[in-house]
């Protein structure tokens, strides 16, 4: 069994490309929203993201990610304090679901799988690709916020370029190029 990280930028259509991996028949593990699903469901987290961040982020019995967001995003410390209290609870439900799978190829989509080194740890990485401004414009059709937002989050993260660098493949989603062709292409690849 290979184990294929997915990732790209904001808005380059990392989850279009994993759908259609699913329907093609291959499982694919949603880091991102596995994050979102642990950050209130696992009491070790909690816990620990309380004493990080404060008794009012889980207060009433609510988790409040507008508070989350705001540490995160107003010092550079706290974020990378809250993802070391994440990022390896989500890898261990990653090697357990990874274990139950069947296939010969199953698929990890992550959105910083570069920036944080986890890429190290597939057998391949595919990197999904766009051009900036269809970027944003997705994103904010998306998101339903700003051209600055997305802007801002796009700096928050690595430039296509430097993942270019790192990846085994590479897909192109410019709504131009036939994209379920690159797909097909990379699984055939990928299954050899």
């Amino acid at each position: 069994m290979k184990v294929i990280g997915i990732t790209g930028g904001i808005g380059s259509g990392k989850s279009l490309v994993c759908s259609i991996i699913e329907k093609i028949g291959f499982p694919v593990f949603y880091s991102d929203i596995e994050a979102r699903k642990l950050v209130v469901s696992d009491q070790k987290i909690t816990e620990k993201l309380s004493a990080l961040i404060g008794p009012t982020l889980y207060e009433n019995g609510f988790f409040h990610k507008e508070i989350l967001a705001h540490s995160i995003f107003n010092d550079a410390s706290i974020k990378e304090k809250v993802n070391q209290v994440i990022h390896p609870r989500v890898r261990e439900v990653f090697q357990d679901w990874v274990k139950a799978q069947h296939t010969p190829l199953v698929f990890n989509e992550a959105a910083i799988l570069f920036e944080t080194g986890m890429y190290k740890n597939y057998d391949v990485t595919i990197l999904v690709t766009a051009p900036q401004e269809i970027r944003i414009e997705r994103t904010i059709k998306r998101d339903h916020t700003t051209k600055e937002n997305v802007l801002s989050r796009m700096n928050s993260q690595w430039s296509d370029e430097e993942k270019i660098k790192l990846a085994n493949f590479i897909l192109t989603n410019d709504d131009i190029t036939p994209l379920l062709c690159q797909i097909e292409s990379t699984l055939d690849q990928l299954i050899q």
